[in-house]
């Protein structure tokens, strides 16, 4: 009745490839579900030129894991929803602090560069001259004796 499909998706697990009723059997979910899940938000297919709903591995883990909180932990669907908006916010956010960081580094990095006594290798660090006023007055023979 069904055809196997193999599909390797480590190369992508963005790649939104797989169709409706796939997706399901991966999911072990019927495919009117995720077409409810579609509706609410809680996951977002891309769409085939014929408006055909089209799924990535990422897609699937994410309905197994709607899946785990709705009948194992008891959440309903817009706690969900709430759930799934905040891991994608701190997801976003620890990306966003590592790219601060590298910012930072190499901030850090191009000042120790610019405080360097030596910027280049033939340069030589040069020594303000002082500004000191000396007065010299030559002896007088009197102050020999």
């Amino acid at each position: 009745m069904y055809e196997e499909i193999n599909i390797t998706v480590e190369q992508s697990s963005e790649a939104k490839v797989l169709i409706i009723s796939v997706a399901a059997r991966m999911a072990g979910m019927h495919p009117q579900t995720l077409r409810q899940y579609d509706r609410l938000g809680l996951v977002q297919p891309g769409r085939a030129g014929g408006g055909g709903r089209r799924y990535s591995q990422r897609d699937v883990e994410l309905l197994r894991e709607v899946q785990k909180l709705s009948q194992e932990e008891g959440v309903n669907l817009a706690g969900i929803k709430r759930i799934i908006g905040l891991e994608q916010l701190a997801t976003e956010l620890q990306q966003r602090v590592r790219q601060l960081e590298h910012q930072l580094d190499e901030a850090y990095a191009r000042i120790a560069q610019l405080e360097s006594p030596y910027t280049r290798g033939d340069l030589v660090r040069h020594e303000p001259q002082s500004t000191a006023l000396v007065v010299w007055r030559p002896r007088r023979s009197s102050d020999n004796k």
